[in-house]
């Protein structure tokens, strides 16, 4: 009479420990290959040096060396001649001239 009880006892602790170790994986695997999650939402009306930096993915103090190392690189991989988005192109173009100081926190760019 035990050994029923027993068995379903661990069948229910096997499911429960299954579970939540599938929950862990689809957590870490939403995280990206950094291991970071990612910035999850849309632009704001208008862009302050803390969106900009967070576009470039630095810091808002990085120098204009990493400012303009930072946007060569995500220019290669969005520029429209090469199948990237305009949007985002032109919000890259915002975001470096925000850091360097090129540009007012005034209207959008387009």
């Amino acid at each position: 009479m035990a050994t029923p009880l027993v068995a379903g006892l661990s069948v229910a602790a096997a499911a429960l420990v299954g579970r939540t170790a599938l929950q862990q994986y689809v957590k870490y695997m939403a995280r990206g290959p950094s291991g970071r999650a990612f910035y999850k939402g849309g632009f704001y009306a208008q862009m302050d040096r803390r969106e900009a930096s967070l576009i470039l993915g630095l810091r808002e103090s990085a120098g204009e060396e990493r400012i303009k190392d930072a946007h060569r690189r995500i220019m290669i991989a969005n520029h429209p001649d090469s199948g990237g988005s305009s949007l985002i192109a032109a919000k890259v173009n915002e975001a470096k001239d925000i850091l360097l100081g090129k540009r007012k926190k005034g209207g959008p760019v387009f």
